[in-house]
């Protein structure tokens, strides 16, 4: 519907209200970007909805997809030029309100994007380090809600998203919720993220505390303080990575495995490669849980040495379909041709035909490709996306309007290469836009009020 009304030459900026401009009511980017409508955004920017204009009391598309945790849609508006510095009213800069809030993924796009504030930033982030969530976001509800009786019932639900954890805390009466917080824990990952940024060189053990602190290899605390080692590269990361690895703690092994895998990769060749293998070899050999042997295995097909496919081959029929998945993945490229022990190995452990129909949806594919830029299989998604049709729909509207940016917005014929030789292909998707989350509002907002 609202691709249609756009195509029609819809003004994207027409606020709800009876009155044009801001004091009208409700703008139609501040209503997608509030409920986290990724591609309604996008349309609406490609019809030409200005990125950064303030509906009533003064709140920007950014400060509602800021202050709901939309990640996508913070990418979608910051690509469309949306500032990464401007504040709601009356509050901080976005990258210190992610950062206390606790989104890695929308702290990542607001640094992608020059985001300052960096310092701010941490020192928010590093005061969550060691706080309790859950203990916090209760107190301040009770501090706000509480009516000097008995404090009443809380309820708290945890959320596994987005590389870790959101925390929902709720306050009932009479059984049901009258009022409620969150609060996502990407704490340490975020910290991490900005060390680097500000040339702070956070030591091994600390990094390593942060990564184990969630028990997670998948999480995100995990994965940047393993990328932050990776990008050192030096010979003090080797040493403990080493330690870690004939610890017989199996977390740590595994973490250390994570940080040899490609220790050094960034600077040019394989520096630790020959120090690192038979570490990696003997793990790969001795150790029994699962998730030490999976880190072993993808760090050896990292390394891409024949000479370790008889560590990664003897777990081809291993009882964990992760291990298995990791053979697979370490053994892509690595069999040599004739090597028919190779080549069996390989074929038993491919995983088995997901159902008919299933796929990775459009959310995660975007996820994956922004976390994982140089990777070849992120132009596997589906052929175009929605943005091709974003792009015609909103030239019909611009002309409509008689608007000079519809010839931009039309781009080259489907079928046609563009720019750098591009083709461009017809995608499909779009949804309408509504307000459909009910959550915390930007600080200093009443939402009660605005929305």
């Amino acid at each position: 519907m609202v691709r249609l009304l756009l195509a029609a030459g819809a003004d994207p900026d027409r606020a709800s209200g009876p009155k044009d401009g801001p004091e009208g009511g409700d703008l139609p980017l501040c209503g997608a970007a509030a409920g986290g409508r990724t591609e309604v955004v996008e349309a609406l920017l490609s019809a030409g909805a200005t990125p950064d204009l303030r509906e009533a009391l003064g709140f920007t598309a950014m400060a509602w997809a800021v202050g709901q945790g939309h990640a996508e849609t913070v990418e979608a508006l910051l690509e469309h030029g949306a500032d990464p510095d401007l504040p709601a009213p009356g509050t901080e800069p976005p990258l210190g309100a992610r950062a206390r809030r606790g989104s890695t993924e929308t702290v990542r796009a607001l640094l992608r994007h020059g985001a300052s504030a960096r310092r701010e930033a941490l020192e928010e982030a590093r005061r969550w380090l060691g706080a309790d969530v859950e203990e916090e976001l209760r107190a301040g509800l009770l501090e706000t809600f509480a009516d000097g009786g008995a404090d009443p019932e809380t309820v708290t639900s945890r959320i596994e998203e987005d590389g870790g954890v959101t925390v929902v805390v709720e306050l009932l009466r009479d059984g049901k919720p009258s009022a409620g917080a969150e609060r996502q824990t990407g704490h340490a990952a975020i910290a991490t993220l900005l060390e680097e940024r500000l040339g702070i060189r956070t030591p091994f053990a600390e990094l390593a505390e942060r990564a184990l602190s969630g028990g997670d290899p998948g999480r995100d605390e995990w994965m940047e303080s393993v990328a932050v080692l990776w990008r050192r590269g030096d010979e003090e990361t080797f040493r403990a990575a080493s330690e870690w690895c004939a610890s017989g703690d199996p977390l740590r092994q595994t973490f250390a495995a994570d940080v040899l895998a490609q220790l050094g990769f960034e600077q040019g060749g394989k520096p630790f490669a020959a120090r690192a293998l038979p570490l990696l070899r003997e793990l790969a050999r001795e150790a029994r849980d699962p998730e030490p042997v999976q880190a072993a295995v993808l760090a050896l097909g990292h390394h891409g040495d024949p000479a370790a496919l008889p560590e990664i081959l003897r777990h081809a029929d291993h009882p964990d379909a992760e291990v298995r998945h990791r053979v697979a993945l370490s053994l892509l490229g690595l069999v040599p041709a004739g090597h028919q022990e190779g080549r069996g190995g390989a074929d038993r452990a491919q995983p088995r035909p997901r159902r008919r129909g299933a796929r990775l949806g459009d959310a995660g594919a975007r996820r994956f490709r922004r976390r994982h830029p140089g990777d070849p299989r992120r132009a596997g998604g589906p052929a175009g996306g929605p943005r091709r049709r974003h792009g015609a729909e909103a030239a019909r509207g611009l002309a409509a309007r008689k608007d000079p940016r519809a010839a931009r917005c039309a781009g080259p014929p489907a079928g046609r290469r563009g720019p750098k030789g591009v083709r461009v292909r017809d995608g499909g998707g779009g949804a309408g836009a509504h307000r459909g989350r009910v959550g915390t509002a930007p600080a200093g907002a009443h939402a009660a009020a605005h929305r």
